[in-house]
């Protein structure tokens, strides 16, 4: 059957894919608009499992805080290269899956992408944009914070953390969490602190720590005791608490917080970032 401009131009509304793709669909579905839409976006989901192994290091981050923020939700939305990242249609998908998140209390990044968007499943809409942008997308990270007080920080469009604090939010606490939070963009801390750090890392840790003294020639009975100095180190450097504070190198993290309000502590933070 003839397929005619207004079919074309319905169908490019309704999946915003380019007018040749469309074309094509609505012969192979013999005009048939909605089988149209399933070949669009079974070709959608074809394009984005062949480009699956690419790196997505661009997009962006989107936030959301409550009125007194005692909850934050981030969430990255990342693709391939600068110019999508920054592309309208880009930005306000990204947009629509933190507002789906939000609404829904959504946990994690899965459950994100099993809510509807517009009516349809959100994986579909990724989908559908990948089809027609060439580019793989995804949500690369997602954080959902619920506490006394939650600071939201951004670093740029491509990192946001999330600081949960142990007082109910003023002023003075938020200015605290989003200056830990600017530390965590900056330093990427592994954990909170030693004990949250995963005893097989340490173990590993060590171990480097022992090589690299036997390399150096030191005595074998004095290794374990370099290599624990050695892991000490590691986790003074790599636990947030426990790092020298950004803006004030004299004191650790946990003695700045503390400084601010007597009892003021960091209970989590959680990075989210585009990949970079």
């Amino acid at each position: 059957m003839a397929i005619t401009a207004k079919d074309v131009k319905e169908l490019r509304t309704i999946t915003g894919a380019g007018m040749m793709d469309c074309k094509k669909a609505l012969q192979e579905a013999e005009g048939d608009i909605d089988k149209a839409v399933e070949i669009l976006r079974k070709k959608g989901q074809k394009l984005a499992a062949k480009r699956a192994d690419r790196e997505t290091t661009e997009g962006q981050v989107f936030v959301y805080s409550n009125d007194d923020n005692s909850k934050s939700v981030a969430l990255a939305f990342a693709c391939e290269t600068e110019p999508v990242s920054v592309n309208e249609e880009f930005s306000a998908l990204g947009k629509k899956l933190l507002e789906a998140a939000v609404a829904a209390d959504a946990q994690t990044a899965e459950e994100v992408l099993a809510l509807e968007i517009d009516g349809a499943p959100a994986t579909d809409a990724v989908t559908a944009l990948t089809a027609k942008m060439g580019e793989k997308m995804e949500i690369s990270g997602y954080a959902n914070v619920s506490g006394a007080a939650v600071a939201a920080y951004k670093h740029g469009s491509a990192i946001a953390v999330l600081v949960e604090l142990s007082e109910a939010a003023d002023e003075a606490v938020l200015e605290a969490g989003r200056n830990v939070g600017m530390q965590v963009a900056a330093m990427r801390p592994i954990a909170l602190s030693e004990a949250d750090v995963d005893t097989t890392l340490v173990e590993k840790e060590k171990e480097i720590g022992m090589e690299r003294a036997r390399q150096e020639g030191k005595p074998e009975h004095i290794l374990e005791r370099i290599a624990e100095g050695y892991v000490k180190k590691f986790l003074k450097e790599n636990t947030l608490l426990n790092q020298e504070y950004v803006k004030e190198s004299s004191q650790t993290v946990k003695a700045y917080v503390g400084s601010v309000k007597p009892g003021l502590e960091v209970k989590s933070f959680h990075r989210v970032s585009t990949g970079k």
